[in-house]
């Protein structure tokens, strides 16, 4: 009599539980954020490569000295740093939770905001009305290149304060809200940022050729 063989038992079926970290509300929004800003970065090191290399190319036209108003530049450069100086008390004043402080002090720095933009088309316009165009040299192309992009990029940022304004009238500081006005917070001091890299490198500099 043979003995009975044992049989192998069906194999259990195993499950795994996924454990997911706990990410804080927001936390995607201020990342992609970042990203965005870094790939800025990288948009105007490339406009100020292409300055550094092209910007002593007059063509036989007008250069640096003959064109830039040092005194108008520094009226405007004031205008933005101003701008950033009444956003922190707009900061402030949400940290307080305060609707009307917050929609005041972003409106007080869409006006500085304004100021800097008006300022910069004139210099724009009267440039182009001495003749001195982007087509005229690789210096005037890349200097209207270089600063017409982060005019540009306050104008956004314009649109996107007088936006906030709105939203935050309507729906108050709540939590989505205070994300847009720390995003923002971080877009307009980059561009203050950045347009001290231009006054100095392209005007200032510009003036020592």
């Amino acid at each position: 009599m043979t003995a009975p063989v044992a049989t192998p038992l069906a194999a259990e079926p195993v499950f795994y539980l996924a454990d997911e970290h706990a990410h804080a509300e927001g936390h995607s929004t201020m990342l992609g954020f970042w990203i965005y800003l870094m790939s800025d970065c990288l948009i105007f090191a490339i406009l100020f490569a292409t300055f550094g290399v092209l910007g002593g190319n007059y063509a036989a036209g007008p250069a640096p000295k003959d064109l830039f108003d040092l005194s108008l530049v520094a009226v405007n450069t004031g205008m933005l740093l101003m701008s950033s100086i009444t956003y922190g008390f707009g900061m402030l004043q949400m940290q307080q939770g305060k609707v009307f402080g917050t929609q005041f002090w972003l409106l007080v720095t869409a006006v500085f905001g304004m100021c800097f933009i008006g300022i910069e088309l004139y210099e724009f316009s009267h440039m182009i009305h001495e003749g001195a165009t982007p087509q005229r040299s690789a210096f005037l192309s890349s200097f209207f290149t270089l600063v017409g992009t982060h005019g540009l990029h306050v104008t956004f940022g314009l649109v996107w304060l007088f936006t906030l304004v709105v939203q935050i009238g309507i729906k108050g500081l709540t939590s989505a809200n205070r994300r847009r006005v720390m995003c923002l917070s971080m877009f307009w001091h980059f561009l203050d940022v950045v347009w001290i890299g231009v006054f100095t490198f392209v005007y200032l500099l510009g003036m020592l050729r």
